[in-house]
């Protein structure tokens, strides 16, 4: 779909959508209803359309023009950014289920700032467009990627043109995400993931990668001991994207990436598995955050590192009681093989502040089930030793539509992780796993600004949201792009 602006105007075919604040017509609705002989006036009357928030009444081949229909959407009093954007999600899920091919928003009422809501509405529709259905030979119906066009009309659109560029190469990012997340195992494993990362390179960022070699070397038993039952080798992705002056210190942000998760000998039980693919949604949305910023030319140095591992039940696999040694000297006793993603993130988050020195350090898992009995698919847990970041985290996750929840940590939770024959065990009992697991990642962190963001609820929907459709989220994306705008560029 190609998202585009105009100046105000009256098209005269496709479809159009304008905005009511109560019944009273806007600019653009009172001449289309001078030109179809009062039809929008009649329609308003004859339904319970008020013009609020979240209301939307269609007029079907109105008379005297050649339109295929006009959409009156209510604009409620007080619109922010992400109720815009959500108007151009419900938008585009209105036109893809009419088969529309081409529509005009025209944005002249219901806001201050009329460029910047049209710039929201466009964001929401490109976010809700996507589709992923490279696999589907036979698309039925709003399967198939119908629109073709999406024009919003505003006083100013060469403006809203420049703003909306950002957002989009955010969206390209998000997009990313979501492809990643979305691609099947056998497509998508170590590899191959690393591969799709090596093309971020012709927009400027330095992308390395270690093999098991070279973090055997390293001393990585930890992040390989997960792998060591699958055949795919195991792989660390390093990004870098120098945005800024090189005396400017990095910001770093590390994803979990098992690109499929059986459980290892600690087997998972079968129904359900196959959604394991996306347990690698926190190093998707690293790679995703880095293609945005990119992208957009971010005024920032950031790392991105994500260590890439398939966690198999062969007969070389992790067993239940084995102890590994991690890159930071430490052991680790592993009581469950399920209980992978930490072990990653471990030599992951040494590796990152030993070589590069953050000032910060962000990290994305699809890390334990138990945030979900916590927070449902409502928010990811927010776990940290930084008051100052979490706040940060949090007023960009509400900021951006991906909200964060924090969760306690301290001393009797870390006790619960303490091992009798290691320096610690990977689980730490029935209770309060999100904050165990949480508890193990800190003792990898020393003392650098550090968050955890549990997103195992969020990083897949099984329903369509405004922005959002089922399948990859491409969560925290924008969450970790207005982050950075904020805090950090």
């Amino acid at each position: 779909m190609k998202v585009s602006f105009s100046k105000p105007g009256l098209p005269k075919d496709g479809a159009v959508v304008i905005g009511i604040v109560g019944k009273r017509l806007s600019t653009a609705a009172a001449a289309y209803d001078d030109l179809t002989d009062g039809a929008i006036k009649r329609c308003i009357a004859a339904s319970s359309f008020e013009g609020k928030e979240n209301q939307s009444l269609a007029i079907i081949a109105p008379e005297r023009t050649k339109l295929r229909r006009i959409l009156l959407v209510g604009l409620g009093k007080k619109m922010g950014d992400l109720e815009l954007q959500n108007l151009g999600g419900d938008i585009v899920e209105h036109m893809e289920g009419a088969e529309e091919l081409s529509v005009s928003v025209i944005v002249d009422c219901g806001a201050k700032d009329l460029i910047n809501a049209a710039v929201q509405i466009a964001y929401g529709s490109r976010l809700r467009a996507y589709k992923f259905d490279k696999y589907k030979k036979k698309l039925k119906g709003n399967q198939k990627p119908l629109i073709r066009n999406f024009m919003v009309h505003v006083k100013g659109e060469s403006l809203a043109r420049r703003t909306y560029a950002s957002l989009a190469k955010v969206a390209d990012g998000v997009f990313f995400t979501r492809d990643l997340v979305s691609e099947p195992p056998n497509v998508l494993y170590p590899v191959t993931f690393a591969r799709e990362v090596r093309k971020l390179t012709k927009l400027g960022v330095k992308v390395e990668v270690l093999g098991e070699a070279a973090m055997r070397k390293l001393g990585m038993g930890s992040l390989l001991g997960v792998g060591q039952g699958s055949r795919r080798e195991s792989q660390l992705v390093v990004m870098q994207w120098k945005g800024a002056a090189a005396s400017k210190q990095p910001v770093a942000f590390i994803g979990k990436g098992v690109t499929f998760d059986t459980g290892g000998i600690s087997l998972k039980p079968g129904a359900g598995m196959g959604e394991m693919k996306w347990d690698m949604g926190g190093a998707g949305a690293v790679a995703g955050l880095m293609k945005a910023l990119a992208g957009r030319k971010a005024q920032v140095n950031v790392i991105g590192i994500f260590g890439l591992v398939e966690n198999m039940p062969d007969g070389n696999a992790q067993r239940p009681g084995d102890v590994v040694k991690s890159m930071s000297g430490q052991t680790i006793e592993v009581l469950n093989t399920d209980a992978e993603g930490r072990l990653v993130l471990a030599d992951a988050l040494w590796y990152c502040q030993k070589k590069f020195k953050p000032r910060l350090m962000v990290d994305l898992a699809t890390l334990t089930g138990a945030i979900l009995v916590s927070l449902g698919k409502e928010y990811a847990g927010l776990f940290s030793n930084d008051d100052k970041l979490s706040k940060q985290l949090i007023a960009a996750g509400e900021t951006s539509g991906e909200k964060i929840w924090r969760m306690p940590m301290g001393d009797a939770f870390d006790k619960m992780i303490d091992s009798k024959i290691a320096d610690m065990k990977n689980i730490g009992g029935r209770w309060g796993g999100s904050i165990t697991a949480a508890q193990f990642l800190l003792r990898f962190v020393n003392d650098v600004p550090w968050a955890h963001l549990d997103i195992a609820g969020m990083a897949w929907s099984d329903k369509n949201a405004p922005t959002v459709p089922r399948g990859g989220t491409g969560y925290g994306v924008r969450l970790l792009d207005r982050f950075i705008r904020d805090y950090c560029e």
